[in-house]
């Protein structure tokens, strides 16, 4: 079992996410919330990108991946 560690947090905070974590250890939900949290960031990184680029923008960069993966060698 690994150390344990104390984290101040205000009593109100403390009760809204006891109530949310129902039987899970804190550790356990901490986790679960700090994965749904970088989930929903690259989720909305991705959105961000795809309103920014435009078909022909895909398209170019596909076709620099493609050309770059037929004349890469290594030496």
């Amino acid at each position: 079992m690994g150390k344990y560690s104390t984290i101040s947090v205000p009593e109100d905070v403390k009760a809204i996410l006891g109530k949310r974590k129902g039987d899970k250890e804190w550790g356990e939900y901490l986790i679960e919330i700090y994965e749904a949290a970088e989930e929903e960031r690259r989720r909305r990184a991705f959105e961000k990108m795809r309103e920014m680029l435009t078909e022909e923008d895909y398209m170019n960069m596909r076709r620099s991946s493609e050309e770059f993966r037929e004349r890469f060698k290594l030496r």
